[in-house]
This record gives C-alpha cells, structure tokens and sequence, in this order.
C-alpha cells in the first residue's frame, strides 16, 4: 500500500514540474492542429536580406534627400523583381531562362538579371507601337 501512494505522488510531481504537458483525455493522434507547413530554405532568406537591406537604404536615402546615381555600371536584378517587372509567374520566367529568351547568371544558388536586357527584351517585343 505503501508503494501506491509513493506512485501517485511521482506522477503529481510530475505534473507540477512540467505544467506546459497536455493534461488531455484524447490520445495524441488525434489532437492535431492541421497547419499548412512552409519551408524557407537558406536561399530565401539570403534573398530576402539583400531585398530588406535595399528597401532600407531605399528609405533612408530618401528620407536624406538622395537622388540614386544613374551610373553606367550594370543594375542587376532577382528573379522576383524581374518577375514583378513582367507581371510573370516563377515557371514562365523558368521557361524564358530555358528557351534562351533572358539571358541570366547565376551566383551561389541566386539567378541575376541584367536590367537592361530585361529593358531591351521588353522593347523588341513592344507591339502596336508608333515606331
């Protein structure tokens, strides 16, 4: 008899050194939370840095008065600027990349784009233009 009430003190223990433990009736199989799971890879959160860093010092120069210098240096551009910029989704910039239509490059996993030929794309295949 002794030995019951010795278990029945270790299991309230238990319960007071751990109060964040489900005190629930229902086995754990069938209390799920059904949430949507997304992965961000390490990819897109270095994209996401550089994107952030930029709408930062966007803001600031902004707030400084800074007009951004028109340099003839090459303005490269990521896939979700570029996908924006044509009002394309991801799989059709894909097929433009593949077919050879945007010409790209590609640095430790991020794909580039070179603004201009982004520009002159747009413009070779302007239609109805009073050219």
């Amino acid at each position: 008899m002794h030995s019951s009430k010795k278990k029945s003190f270790t299991a309230s223990s238990q319960a007071v050194k751990n109060p964040h433990q489900s005190t629930s009736i229902l086995p754990r199989t069938q209390k799920s939370n059904h949430m949507a799971t997304n992965i961000i890879t390490s990819e897109d959160l270095e994209q996401f840095k550089w994107e952030f860093l930029e709408l930062i010092k966007e803001h600031i120069d902004k707030r400084l008065g800074k007009v951004a210098p028109v340099s003839e240096e090459r303005q490269w551009l990521k896939s979700n600027q570029v996908q924006r910029m044509l009002g394309i989704s991801p799989g059709t910039l894909q097929t433009l990349r593949i077919n050879g239509t945007i010409p790209y490059t590609k640095v430790g996993g991020i794909i580039f784009y070179d603004k201009k030929d982004i520009q002159k794309i747009m413009e070779t295949n302007m239609r109805n233009s009073m050219r």
